[in-house]
């Protein structure tokens, strides 16, 4: 098991937190964009599809995840995965509108991963 601020049980809590977020605004985003009823069907549709692909794609072993996956996944692919979901979502919510808190969404996810450095080569190595 890894250690380190990347694999710390606060720094994950940010991280959900995160994600939470990114799944939100791909939600915020789909309500910009889609017109008419269809929009309620993509509010919900477009992160749902975000966190399954999130869920399905996995390194082994990840100890920041439950270590199991369902298609593993190595960890560079993963990491770019998780960089286009989370900055994917920054991006989403300025494309939504919302373009000051899109770019303080994506310092903060720049601050996040400088610190979890620790992870990020866990990631690259795997």
């Amino acid at each position: 098991m890894s250690s380190g601020y990347g694999f710390h049980p606060l720094s994950l809590g940010v991280r959900f937190v995160l994600e939470l977020v990114a799944l939100v605004c791909f939600g915020l985003w789909a309500w910009a964009v889609v017109p008419g009823s269809l929009r309620y069907v993509c509010v919900v549709g477009v992160p749902l599809i975000v966190a399954v692909l999130w869920g399905v794609f996995a390194t082994p072993d990840d100890a920041s995840r439950s270590g199991g996956t369902v298609i593993a996944t190595p960890g560079p692919l993963r990491f770019l995965l998780e960089l286009a979901v989370f900055f994917g979502g920054a991006a989403a919510l300025y494309a939504a509108g919302s373009r000051t808190l899109a770019v303080m969404l994506a310092g903060a996810l720049v601050v996040y991963h400088l610190l979890s450095w620790d992870r990020v080569l866990w990631l690259i190595r795997h």
